[in-house]
């Protein structure tokens, strides 16, 4: 009998197709720090489309809230180009719109 989806496989299946349909999508990681955002350092600074989901559900069961932004450039605003992973632990900050030439496709926050 195959199992059911958890309540966070159901969340991060936009992810998941994304990276199956668009492998050449990366994923930028950004961490809450104090009262700002901080980009993930170092050589895992950008996550490969297969890796998103499972970096993610990782974080999710260790109890890190998220949110994700799916992103495309202006001129082809129905490709997705970027994905932006934000994760903390306690409050969440604001959170910074697409910089100028990216257009929002998709976002979520878990919880939500």
């Amino acid at each position: 009998m195959p199992k059911s989806p958890t309540p966070i496989d159901t969340f991060l299946t936009p992810l998941t197709k994304l990276g199956l349909k668009h492998p050449e999508v990366e994923a930028e990681v950004i961490w809450a720090n104090d009262q700002e955002w901080e980009p993930q350092q170092g050589t895992d600074a950008l996550l490969e489309a297969e890796e998103i989901s499972f970096y993610a559900e990782g974080l999710l069961l260790e109890g890190f809230q998220m949110h994700y932004q799916i992103l495309a450039d202006s001129d082809a605003p129905k490709d997705p180009a970027h994905v932006r992973l934000f994760f903390w632990q306690t409050e969440q900050l604001t959170l910074p719109p697409p910089e100028l030439g990216l257009t929002l496709i998709a976002s979520a926050t878990w919880p939500s």
